[in-house]
């Protein structure tokens, strides 16, 4: 079932603690079939070299029910299944706990756009979903981190800014693939470094000009899109 899906959830997952995003088992990817409503996700608390395209788990959308696996899916599932319910465009999502971006939502920051490093892939600030109530926390936590997310995205663009924040938690980021998703987390964690060391040299520093934003964003995401190849 979902073969295809299972080894390219497994080799996005085999991705972050190469990319430095992750120590331990510290994040998840997962991808969804949108045909089947079915979710493929990494299995929870295993270590990033054990993970096969066989250890992955399926769950349904509608209710996270696992339909193939032996193993616990994610932690996380239940966030992953808001997002894929409230952005019907990704086919892909990711969240870690990476160093840089956490350090934002620990102090409840967004992450600001200053440079064209960030243009060129997220079309706006990175946002910070708000914190959690304490009922929230107590009740149905992972769903409602989702909720909080897709909350922070009322009045954004998801596919525009395919990452977000969670305060005091860390971020998650999406994409058309799986594989797409970690590269948008990854470029998330380098635009929080840059972003914390620009702050660290000039606290009171500009932002990045609109016009200078709109540029780098279109001319690799926009309908006359020039950036790369064919």
């Amino acid at each position: 079932m979902l073969e295809k899906l299972k080894a390219e959830v497994a080799a996005a997952n085999r991705m972050l603690p190469q990319l430095g995003l992750v120590s331990f088992t510290w994040g998840n990817v997962s991808g969804i079939d949108r045909a089947s409503g079915l979710i493929v996700i990494k299995p929870s608390g295993v270590a990033y070299e054990a993970l096969t395209a066989e250890k992955m788990v399926v769950v349904r959308l509608s209710d996270g029910a696992v339909v193939e696996g032996e193993l616990r899916p994610s932690s996380d599932t239940p966030t992953h299944r808001v997002l894929y319910e409230a952005f019907p465009e990704i086919g892909g999502c990711v969240h870690t706990h990476s160093t840089y971006a956490v350090g934002f939502a620990q102090a409840c920051l967004p992450i600001p756009a200053l440079g064209t490093t960030h243009a060129d892939c997220f079309h706006g600030d990175i946002p910070l979903a708000r914190p959690l109530t304490e009922e929230e926390i107590r009740g149905a936590y992972e769903e409602n981190t989702g909720r909080t997310i897709v909350e922070a995205f009322a009045a954004l663009d998801p596919t525009a800014i395919p990452a977000v924040l969670c305060a005091f938690h860390g971020p998650f980021a999406w994409g058309r693939t799986p594989a797409e998703a970690v590269e948008h987390i990854a470029v998330a964690e380098e635009c929080a470094r840059m972003a914390f060391i620009s702050r660290m040299l000039r606290p009171d520093g500009p932002r990045l000009p609109q016009a200078l934003a709109d540029k780098h964003y279109e001319r690799k995401h926009g309908k006359d899109a020039y950036y790369g190849q064919k």
